[in-house]
């Protein structure tokens, strides 16, 4: 492993910014202190910063030399609203909070590569530092663009990162093409004909019709699809009635469905539809169906992932970069960025758990997971990632 020396040096102020942060965790567009924090090290290393974009996001732009190149860095800042289930020194002091998917460590590995650009500038070009809000549903990235993020700051290329646990610690995976699924949401109420459960006839059952439509929605996925295009349609809440002797007038489904192509999503939307109002037409009932689209399949643009790949290769060697990584049916709105600019979405590994202090709680290390904490050892190989990235992007002439 071929970690940046001086990165090193620091490491231990990084780790004290790391779990800082993930002591006063904030959720999507209310990452005020965060922002702060983040701004307030960028200007110490002078590094000059813009504020606002995307309500709370932060950019950071470090200048050198006269080329007119330039790449974007992309570091995720905010918190989900969970319990935290540790009890270590660094554990959430705010109930109902938690940096339970790595941002706090996100964030941490960007400000490592920061300081040292700033020092040291082996690179001809800009670097910008893109401290995003809102990840966890919020849309912060789609909302810094809206804000003007490339027009005011034109980038040839962006790149972004998320720890992955499972992945040991010192190795990186990627894969060209579709690397995380599209999110998306929907909503149907059944609507039939309220009746007393001993006579069901004088009734519409919307219980027995939305029994129906989940069985039916899910030949779509098994027998319209390609079987070759990766798809997920998952009912998760199914709510009618309030009495045993009573059959109710609506019942409601409620899911996500999951694909890694627009046109396979056009596809299970169009026919959920179709089903669901042809399906409750069979017993008298009816439907309101709402679909609602949130994040766009995240897909790595082949150019910038060969060269992303041989960056994290110059850091932990070739053995430790595995480049057909298993794709997830997770989301990123990283994913905006990439249908904006072409670049390279990349997982750090964040080991099993066992770098936990004592005190952490009883479940798995696993994203999204009350016990799940940032790995500190990724400090230096994150940042040092992000320093042989943008060396190797805009060299010294």
């Amino acid at each position: 492993m071929k970690l940046v020396e001086p990165i090193l040096a620091f490491q231990q102020e990084l780790q004290h910014i790391r779990r800082d942060l993930h002591a006063h965790p904030e959720l999507c567009y209310e990452e005020q202190r965060t922002a702060d924090v983040v701004a307030a090290r960028l200007a110490e290393w002078g590094i000059p910063v813009v504020r606002g974009l995307g309500v709370t996001g932060v950019v950071g732009i470090i200048k050198n030399g006269d080329s007119p190149r330039a790449i974007g860095l992309r570091a995720d800042m905010d918190a989900l609203p969970m319990q935290e289930l540790n009890a270590f020194g660094h554990a959430s002091r705010h109930s109902g909070k938690m940096h339970a998917c790595g941002h706090d460590g996100h964030t941490a590995m960007l400000l490592g590569a920061a300081r040292y650009l700033a020092e040291h500038r082996h690179f001809d070009g800009t670097v910008y530092l893109i401290f995003q809000p809102a990840e966890e549903g919020g849309g912060g990235a789609k909302r810094m663009i809206e804000d003007g993020l490339f027009d005011k700051y034109p980038m040839e290329a962006v790149y972004g990162m998320h720890n992955w646990p499972g992945i040991p610690v010192g190795q990186f995976g990627v894969v060209a093409g579709p690397q995380m699924a599209s999110s998306n949401e929907f909503r149907v109420v059944v609507k039939g004909k309220g009746a007393h459960a001993a006579q069901p006839h004088r009734g519409i059952d919307p219980v027995m019709v939305a029994v129906q439509i989940a069985q039916a929605w899910q030949t779509i996925v098994s027998r319209e699809k390609n079987p070759l295009d990766t798809a997920v349609l998952s009912i998760t809440q199914i709510h009618a009635g309030s009495a045993t002797n009573v059959i109710p007038d609506e019942a409601v489904m409620v899911g996500t469905v999951r694909t890694f192509t627009t046109g396979v999503l056009d596809l299970i939307e169009k026919r959920m539809q179709e089903i669901a109002s042809g399906v409750a037409a069979g017993f008298n009932a009816s439907i309101d169906f709402e679909f609602e689209r949130n994040y766009p399949p995240l897909v790595n643009h082949a150019r910038e992932t060969a060269f992303a790949v041989e960056a994290m290769k110059a850091v932990v060697g070739e053995a430790n970069v595995d480049t057909n990584v298993e794709p997830t049916m997770g989301a990123e709105d990283f994913a905006y960025m990439l249908q904006a600019k072409p670049g390279c979405y990349v997982f750090i590994g964040n080991g099993e758990g066992e770098h936990r202090a004592h005190g952490h709680g009883l479940g798995p290390c696993q994203l999204h997971n009350g016990s799940y904490d940032f790995n500190d050892q990724l400090l230096p190989i994150g940042a040092s990632y992000w320093v042989r990235l943008t060396e190797m992007s805009l060299p010294l002439a």
